[in-house]
Order: C-alpha cells, then structure tokens, then sequence
C-alpha cells in the first residue's frame, strides 16, 4: 500500500470509534430522559438524514477540495454536535449534526482510495478499510457502554475544574464531553493525509445544477448493469447494518435483560463476525467475482429472523458473530465493484456521494419503517420478524434482477466483467 494510507485507516478509526461510542452515549442520554421507544430508534435515521439531503453537494466538494482538509471540517462539524447535545439541544436534533459531519466526511474518505490507489488494490484496501472500522465499531461500542456504565461514569463525573461549572452532571454527558476529545484527535490526524496527484475538480457553485449533476450520476450508475446491481445490494446492506445496531441493543434488553452498557458488547460481536467475513472476502474475491456473494443477503435477511429465539446469552454470541460474518462477506465485494464502476463512470467523489445517497436514504427509510413499528404498538420481536423478512425480500429481487441482467444483457455485462478482471489484476 503507498504511503498515507495508514494515516487514512488511523484517521478513520478515531472518527468511527467516536461515531460508535457517541450512538450508545446517545441512546443511554435518551432513556435517562425517559424519551419514547421510538425517539432511540430515530437517533439510525436522523444521523442518515444529511447523507441524503446533502448528497448532490459533498460529493462535488469532495472533488473541488483536499480530501484531507475535508475530512479535517467533517470532523469539526461532529464536534459541533455533541457540544449542541451538552449545551441542552434536543438529542436528535444534536445527533443529526453529527450525521451532517460524517455525510461530509465519508465521499473524501472512500474518494481518495481510488486516486491514491490502483483498481487492482481496490478489494484489498476495502478489505483493510471496513475490517479497521469494523473494528472501530467494536471498540467504540463497547467504550461507549463503559463510558456511560457504573464503574467509569463516576471517574468521569468527579473530574472537577476549578472556577469552571461544566454542567456535565449525569453519565451519558460525561461520555460525550469525552467523545469530543477523540473527534479532535481524528481531526489533528486528517491534517497529516497527503495530497494525491488527482486533479481537483471544479466546484459549481449553482444549486440547480449541482443537483442536476448529481441526478445524472445518480441515473448513470443506476443504468449501469454491473453499477445498478452493486449499488443496490450495498445499499440494503448499509439500510439493514445501520439500523441492526439499535435492533440488537433493543432485543438484548427485551430477550436478555441487558442494560445499554451490557447490550453495547453484543453490538461488538456482531462487528466483529463483520470484520471476519470482510477479512476473508478480501484475500478470496476478485472483482469480476463479486456478484457471486448476491445470495449471502438473502441469507442475512432470514438470519435476523431467528434472533427472536435466542434467549441465552451464549448462543447469542456465536449467532451474532455468523450474523456479521454473513454481511462482511457480502459487502467488500460488492463495495469494491460498485466503487470500480463509479470511478470509471465519474469523479471518485461523485460516484462515493451517489453511493452514500441510495445507502443512507435505505437507512433513513428501513429506520423511519423500524421506528414507525415501535412507535404505533409492535414489540420488539414482532418488528425483527418484519424487518428481516423485507432485507431477505429485497435481497431476492436483486438476485432475480441480476439474472435477468445475464440473460438479456449478457454481451455488455461479459465486456464490463472483462474490464474489471483486467482492472483487478
């Protein structure tokens, strides 16, 4: 790997791992609050709110700035937030600032993998890339359950400034003033990312036609046989993986009797089975093989399913961990061809935000639909059962469309699938 892409990786562990701990941190600061089911389940969609709104604009600045200096303000933009949920902003509203900094953040952090690398490095950069934020995730939940828990909240709280009145008097806001320190080291580590030999594009600073712009690669991937195929399975991925974080946290307290702080660890087994199967995907897929993995979603849809029936917390372990293994499998793959087309499609910053756009307008929506189950009456067991069916659902009608794909379309897709065994050696 060339040089500044372990600054990259160290840079995104610390911003991952405070965008985990800061969710449990959240989650615990809600229910201190006595808010609603449904204002916890919210915290998945709000933060996906601004990937959606904002996506015809970061992608462009992404390719009109240095990635690193992007990704420098994206974590600014964090710290912004959680300073807005100590100084007594509504949670949700604070959390979806948040969201706004990692909706910046993310087209410059996947953009600059294609300019600082070859195609041929793709799978394995994504491989070393989601494997470290998988791990990141685990850190970070299982550090915010401890931030928030018994045995460090009470260190945290006696911490006393002389002459100064923090206003930090419960656990959950201990945990966020905390968090703010890592945000900053992630952010004095983006300034050290090297500026890559790409050329940086334009910034078009008409609205109308930005969200042209953006519209017409949205379209262009979306026709694209192998494009619409990769997006569309990433995109349910990330929709099912984003809210399966408050699905476990709210079937371990329903199923197990756990606490946010001993949920938090069941969150990290999930990870850690991702990090497994992204490992494992990255040393045995080739690019031109990555629609094969297509099954493996419908087979986590089903998967989540029989969550409902565990109620050991030592069958819940091996479980989770299969459960994740199954998504990290299917992800890298299909990330890395979905990547490969955008950027021969587009700027690596367009095609990263047309990415972002389809995969957090999923979050957003199987969220609002998760949330919306809570909210009007569903218990736990009965909305994993929904949400599982409709991951397993949608994954099969992206199977059938593939192989229809290969039977009306097979000379084009046979010459892009060359392309991308050529590209991917």
């Amino acid at each position: 790997m060339k040089k500044g892409f372990t600054t990259i990786m160290a840079a995104q562990f610390c911003s991952s791992l405070a965008d985990n701990a800061l969710f449990v941190a959240a989650v615990e600061l809600l229910r201190e609050n006595s808010a609603p089911e449904w204002h916890r389940a919210a915290l998945v969609p709000l933060f996906a709110l601004f990937y959606v709104v904002l996506a015809p604009f970061v992608g462009a600045f992404a390719d009109a700035v240095p990635k690193g200096w992007v990704m420098f303000v994206s974590n600014a933009i964090k710290i912004v937030g959680c300073l807005m949920m100590l100084l007594g902003t509504h949670p949700l509203v604070a959390y979806a600032v948040v969201g706004l900094g990692a909706a910046a953040y993310s087209p410059a952090k996947y953009g600059i993998l294609t300019e600082l690398l070859p195609a041929s490095q793709l799978v394995k950069a994504n491989g070393w890339i989601e494997g470290l934020t998988i791990g990141s995730i685990i850190l970070g939940v299982l550090l915010g359950g401890q931030l928030v828990g018994p045995k460090v909240a009470p260190i945290l709280l006696s911490i006393d400034f002389p002459w100064i009145d923090t206003g930090i008097d419960t656990a959950p806001e201990a945990a966020i003033a905390t968090i703010v320190f890592i945000y900053a080291l992630a952010a004095a580590i983006n300034l050290y990312i090297p500026r890559t030999e790409a050329p940086l594009q334009p910034f078009n600073h008409r609205l109308g036609q930005l969200v042209r712009d953006f519209a017409e690669c949205n379209a262009r991937l979306w026709h694209d046989k192998l494009g619409q195929i990769s997006l569309a399975t990433t995109t349910l991925f990330w929709g099912a993986g984003g809210n399966l974080r408050y699905i476990v946290l709210a079937w371990a307290a329903v199923a197990l009797g756990y606490t946010t702080t001993q949920a938090s660890s069941l969150v990290g087994v999930v990870a850690i089975g991702t990090a497994a199967g992204a490992l494992a995907a990255s040393v045995t897929m080739k690019l031109d093989r990555a629609t094969a993995v297509i099954p493996l979603g419908i087979a986590m849809g089903l998967t989540v399913i029989l969550m409902i029936f565990i109620a050991n917390a030592w069958l819940a372990a091996p479980f989770l961990v299969l459960l994740g293994a199954l998504g990290g499998f299917l992800v890298v793959p299909m990330n890395a061809l979905l990547q490969h087309r955008g950027h021969n499609l587009m700027g690596a910053g367009r095609s990263i935000a047309v990415q972002n756009f389809n995969e957090q307008a999923c979050v957003l929506g199987l969220g609002a639909f998760y949330a919306g189950l809570t909210k009007f009456g569903l218990g736990a067991f009965a909305a994993i059962t929904v949400f599982g069916l409709v991951v397993a659902g949608v994954m099969e009608a992206i199977r059938r469309w593939h192989a229809r794909n290969l039977r009306t379309h097979h000379d084009e897709l046979q010459r892009l699938l060359a392309i991308a065994r050529t590209d991917g050696h």
